[in-house]
């Protein structure tokens, strides 16, 4: 990384300190976190400026990776935190959803007039992710089996895979295994919304579907036609 005094032009200098000042952040290994009201501990790079409203105008790829790397993983722990399923490009563009919590800090907004933001943001600081950066990270998701459109044949919607679909199969065969449903035949119904809560309540249709396509490889699962649609019937071990 080149000092100051070697940019060439007063932009190039503005994005080496910026570069530098993101790395810095996510580079720090302090237990330093914010905790919301709902008990969510949000990481510190949470509250650095260019994590929000830079990171999409960085012209180092290597800056952009660990940014989309570190995003990637806050939005996996705050689904699971949350029991997110789906997450939405226009997420980012409302504050009443679920997401706001992650997708936004307003405490960034509130400090954006500060010497520091205005360095890092050329005064247009904003604690907020924006639609074509969160698009972005949505990619990148997918590329790496994080994530999957859902819907297909769009790129605004995802399915999340904070637990693997192999890991939601599984656990899918042992809540048939730990509540005697083996061998029995069970609507899509039955199983997300079942009478005693379960990992499995309100499953997405699309990620049961996956879940149970990886058992029938095995031969642990085998769709059946019911009156209503489709069912499942569960098997103790392959067949």
């Amino acid at each position: 990384m080149p000092a100051d005094n070697d940019c060439i032009g007063q932009d190039s200098c503005t994005r080496v300190r910026i570069s530098t000042a993101l790395l810095g952040v996510l580079g720090d290994k302090a237990n330093r976190t914010s905790e919301s009201g709902a008990s969510f501990l949000l990481p510190s790079i949470h509250s650095a400026p260019p994590f929000f409203t830079l990171v999409s105008q960085q012209p180092n790829p290597s800056t952009d990776a660990i940014a989309v790397e570190q995003w990637s993983q806050l939005l996996l722990a705050y689904a699971r935190h949350r029991r997110l399923f789906f997450l939405r490009v226009e997420d980012a563009e409302t504050a009443d959803n679920h997401w706001v919590e992650a997708l936004r800090n307003e405490r960034i907004n509130r400090m954006s007039r500060s010497s520091f933001a205005a360095e890092l943001t050329g005064g247009s600081a904003s604690g907020k992710v924006l639609p074509p950066y969160l698009s972005h990270i949505l990619s990148a998701m997918v590329a790496k089996d994080l994530a999957a459109y859902e819907p297909q044949k769009q790129t605004r919607s995802v399915l999340l895979y904070w637990r693997s679909p192999d890991a939601w199969a599984e656990t899918l065969h042992s809540w048939a295994t730990e509540t005697g449903q083996l061998n029995t035949i069970m609507t899509f119904y039955d199983i997300t919304d079942p009478p005693i809560r379960s990992e499995l309540t309100d499953m997405p249709i699309p990620l049961l579907r996956k879940a149970i396509g990886i058992l029938g490889k095995t031969g642990r699962a085998q769709i059946i036609g019911v009156a209503d649609g489709e069912g499942v019937r569960i098997f103790a071990t392959g067949r």
